[in-house]
C-alpha cells in the first residue's frame, strides 16, 4: 500500500524504515498527517523506538508484554521525565528488622529476595494487564530461614530454565549453596505471611574457609569471591561445576563477571595497591594474572567495594568493557578496557588503565559501598554510601548535575546493595529494605502496607499527604 499525498507517494515499508531513525515528537507529529500513518505508527513505529530505546526493567517486565507498544512509550516518557526532575515515590518495604544486618538484595522479573541474617524475605512481582490499571505491585509473599542459622552473606540468582526462584547462596561459614526457593501454597485465616524453615542441601562450587563476599553470575558462570581473595569459577551447566580457583591474597569485597564481552572477564574489588583488577575467563580457566589494572583518580584510593556493568544508553556506548566501580575515597569511576589512556608514570605491567570518567557527591567522601545503573533513558548511576542512607545519582549525559537523597527513616547504615532498573531504584540498609519508584501509576496498594505495630511506634518515617510516597531528605550536589 502507498501514501498519496500533495507531491508524495511513498509505499509503506519505506515508510517503515523511516521510523526507524525517528523519535519521539518526530514520530508523534507524524502520526498526525493522516488516519493510514497514524495506524502504521501505531503498529510500527512505537515498537521501532522500544526496539532502539531499550529500557532495562525486572519488576516491569512482565507487564509491559501485555501493554501496547505506545503504552510503554507512555511509560517510559513519564518515567524519564520525572528522573530529570528527581520526583519520585519513596517507599519503604518492611518496618525495621529487631537486630541490624548486613543485608543483600537479588531481582529477577517475578520475585524481589532481600537476604538478612539467615532469612531471605521474598517479595512477589505483581502484572499489569494494561497501563491504565497502574504499575506492577512489589508486595510481601514471605520468608525461608535457615535451620542451622547460618548467617547469609551474598545471593544471586542462578539459571533455573526460567522459574527464576532458583539462587546461589553464599554463608559466613564458607559454604555456597544451590537453593530453590517454592511457592508458598498453604494459606492462612489469619491473612498473616508464611515463614518456612528450610536446610542447606545442595552445595555448590568451591568450599572456602572464610566469608563468601560476593557471588555474581553470567549466562552459564558463577563467580565466588571470599573475603580473603580466594576467587571460585563455576559451570553451572557442568556435573562438575568447579572450572578454576584463584588466590588473589589480599582482603577482598566484590567481584563482577561478563561473559557476553568480545573477551569474556571478571573483575575483582579488593584492598592493596591494585584495589580494581580485570582477569580473562578461557572455557577452561580463570586467569592469575590481570590483564588490565584499573587505576584511581587519588592515590590513598585503596580499596573498591562494589562493581557493575555501565549504564546502556551511555554516550561511549552500550559496551560491555565498560565497568563501573565503587571506591573508598567516596568516587564513582568509570573504565573503558578499549581505552588507551594509562598511567604511563607507575611501573609495572600491564600499565594501569586510568578512568574515563569521575562522579563525586562534593558535600560527602563516605566510601562508596554499593552501585547500579539504568534509570531515566537508562542513562544513570546510582551510589550507595557508607553512613546515612544516602543514595547518589548521577546523569552520564550531564555528570556535573548530581543530586543524593536519603532512604526512608534517614538511617545511619550504609546502603548496603542496590538495584537501579528504568523506573525503580531498590535498596536496602541495615534497617531493612526500601524503594524509590520514578513511573507513573503508582498508589497505596503497590508496595507493601505498613500498619502501625510495636515496632513502628519507633519509627521515624512520615507518610505524605497524597498517602502513597514518604517524606524523605534531597540535597544537590551543586555548590551554587
Amino acid at each position: 500500500m502507498t501514501v498519496e499525498a500533495a507531491g508524495l507517494i511513498l509505499p509503506s515499508d519505506v515508510l517503515i524504515i523511516v521510523m526507524e531513525n525517528l523519535g519521539i515528537e518526530d514520530l508523534i507529529n507524524l502520526s498526525y498527517t493522516c488516519k493510514f500513518v497514524n495506524l502504521l505508527v501505531h503498529e510500527f513505529g512505537w515498537s521501532l523506538y522500544l526496539k532502539h530505546n531499550v529500557r532495562s526493567s525486572f519488576t516491569l517486565q512482565l507487564a509491559r508484554r501485555n501493554w501496547s507498544s505506545f503504552d510503554q512509550v507512555r511509560y517510559d516518557v513519564a518515567s524519564d521525565r520525572r528522573w530529570t526532575e528527581a520526583k519520585f515515590n519513596a517507599r519503604p518495604l518492611s518496618h525495621p528488622w529487631r537486630n541490624k544486618f548486613q543485608p543483600k538484595i537479588a531481582l529477577s522479573t517475578s520475585v524481589l529476595l532481600v537476604a538478612a541474617g539467615h532469612t531471605i524475605y521474598v517479595y512477589h512481582i505483581t502484572d499489569s494487564s494494561s497501563l491504565d490499571d497502574g504499575a506492577p505491585g512489589v508486595l510481601y509473599e514471605g520468608s525461608y530461614s535457615f535451620t542451622d542459622g547460618q548467617e547469609i552473606t551474598s545471593i544471586t540468582f542462578i539459571p533455573d530454565g526460567h522459574l527464576e526462584r532458583t539462587v546461589a547462596v553464599g554463608f559466613d561459614d564458607g559454604h555456597i549453596h544451590r537453593l530453590f526457593l517454592p511457592h508458598f501454597q498453604q494459606e492462612q485465616s489469619n491473612n498473616k505471611p508464611l515463614a518456612l524453615n528450610i536446610e542447606r542441601n545442595y552445595p555448590l562450587g568451591l568450599r572456602i574457609v572464610d566469608i563468601v563476599e560476593s557471588l555474581t553470575c553470567s549466562d552459564d558462570m558463577l563467580l565466588s569471591l571470599s573475603s580473603f581473595g580466594t576467587a571460585g569459577l563455576c559451570n553451572l551447566s557442568s556435573h562438575s561445576p568447579l572450572v578454576s580457583a584463584i588466590n588473589l591474597d589480599c582482603r577482598s569485597w566484590s567481584s563482577f563477571i561478563c561473559m557476553r564481552s568480545s573477551t569474556p572477564f571478571t573483575a575483582f574489588g579488593t584492598t592493596s595497591p591494585n584495589p580494581l583488577v580485570v582477569h580473562a575467563v578461557t572455557p577452561s580457566s580463570l586467569s592469575p594474572a590481570p590483564f588490565a589494572i584499573l587505576h584511581p583518580t587519588r592515590e590513598r584510593s585503596t580499596a573498591v567495594y562494589d562493581i557493575t556493568d555501565a549504564p546502556p544508553s551511555a554516550p561511549w556506548g552500550s559496551s560491555k568493557q565498560v565497568i563501573v566501580s565503587g571506591w573508598y575515597d567516596g568516587a564513582v569511576q568509570v573504565h573503558d578496557m578499549r581505552s588507551g589512556w594509562r598511567d604511563s608514570g607507575v611501573t609495572g605491567s600491564p600499565a594501569p588503565l586510568r578512568p574515563m570518567l569521575t562522579f563525586r557527591d562534593p558535600w560527602s567522601d563516605e566510601p562508596i559501598y554499593s552501585v547500579s545503573c539504568g534509570g531515566g533513558s537508562s542513562s544513570f548511576v546510582a551510589a550507595g554510601t557508607a553512613r546515612h542512607s544516602v543514595v547518589a545519582f548521577w546523569d552520564v549525559r550531564r555528570p556535573t548535575e548530581g543530586w543524593s537523597v536519603h532512604a526512608p527513616g534517614n538511617d545511619s547504615s550504609p546502603v548496603y546493595s542496590l538495584i537501579l532498573e528504568s523506573s525503580r531504584v531498590f535498596g536496602v540498609t541495615q534497617s531493612r529494605p526500601f524503594v524509590f519508584d520514578f513511573g507513573p501509576g503508582v498508589t497505596k496498594e503497590t508496595y507493601p502496607f505498613l500498619s502501625i505495630s510495636t515496632r513502628s511506634q519507633h519509627d521515624t518515617i512520615k507518610l505524605r499527604k497524597n498517602g502513597v510516597g514518604y517524606y524523605v531528605t534531597q540535597y544537590n550536589h551543586s555548590r551554587t
